[in-house]
């Protein structure tokens, strides 16, 4: 999850000079996101999300998306069949644009439209769909692509927006995902942060209703409802194993003990120690 790409391996600015005469296969084999465990997810997709994933939230304290599990290990996605097929409804809009992608110029200043040349579907035998006419105008379809890319970076932003503010209000804490084995091996999945549901109902009456009013507190309660995805996934999990190796209901518990919890076990102990002293 450290990078916006993942998948990409050969990102080549489009252009009508380079690719006039290119063409590209509509998307049916997502192998080449075989090797990612989670990706990005932006929140208007997040009511369509939960019915099938675990949304979670990624990255540093800077910066937070969230994203869906798609595996307990790392480079690891249950969501594909052997032959590359998606097994779920919902194909998540990061996965869905490959292979096009949008790129920053150098100054930062503009997004360009950048296409992954490695995909199989990229060809220039005229199968699928072409990126430019004889012209070299661009055809329907390469409009259609960046009318997508320009919603999904604008949904991209709103998100953002939506996790300063969980940010803001500390309601994220870091979060594990504990699977055990029927033969007794042991899975961990880290370094995801969930929302503390006491936290949230903790906030003042006014702060609540403003959340309301923006529906994130709709985006809130969709997000943690959809945590129960992970026996969903465990059940994949259990699907890809030999038999005997099937695997129990997760454990899904704080990363970390919260601070106001250790103070009070110490302020409990220096209580036992100073009352031991005491009766001496």
């Amino acid at each position: 999850m450290a990078t916006q790409l993942l998948f990409y391996e050969t990102a080549v600015q489009v252009s009508s000079d380079r690719h006039r005469d290119w063409s590209i296969k509509k998307v049916t084999d997502y192998s080449f996101a075989q090797h990612v465990n989670a990706v990005p997810l932006t929140a208007v997709e997040f009511a369509k999300a939960a019915t099938e994933y675990a949304i979670v939230f990624t990255g540093t304290a800077e910066h937070v998306m969230p994203a869906v599990i798609l595996g307990v290990k790392n480079k690891q996605n249950l969501y594909l069949n052997a032959d590359g097929t998606w097994q779920a409804k919902y194909v998540p809009a990061f996965v869905r644009r490959y292979p096009f992608v949008f790129s920053r110029t150098k100054d930062g200043t503009q997004f360009v439209l950048c296409l992954d040349e490695s995909f199989s579907g990229c060809n220039q035998q005229g199968l699928g769909e072409r990126l430019f006419d004889a012209e070299g105008s661009r055809t329907t379809y390469l409009e259609q692509v960046l009318n997508f890319l320009q919603q999904y970076q604008g949904q991209f932003q709103l998100t953002e927006a939506f996790c300063k503010k969980l940010t803001e209000l500390n309601l994220l804490e870091p979060m594990q995902a504990q699977v055990t084995l029927k033969s007794g091996e042991q899975m961990s999945l880290t370094g995801f942060m969930a929302i503390n549901r006491d936290r949230l109902k903790a906030l003042p009456g006014e702060k609540l209703a403003e959340l309301a009013q923006t529906n994130e507190l709709e985006l809130m309660y969709i997000h943690l409802q959809s945590m129960n995805h992970f026996s969903d996934m465990v059940s994949r999990l259990s699907g890809t194993m030999a038999e005997g190796k099937s695997a129990e209901r997760p454990t899904i518990s704080p990363a970390v003990k919260p601070a106001a919890e250790a103070e009070e076990k110490e302020a409990e102990k220096d209580k036992k120690k100073a009352a031991t002293a005491t009766k001496d």
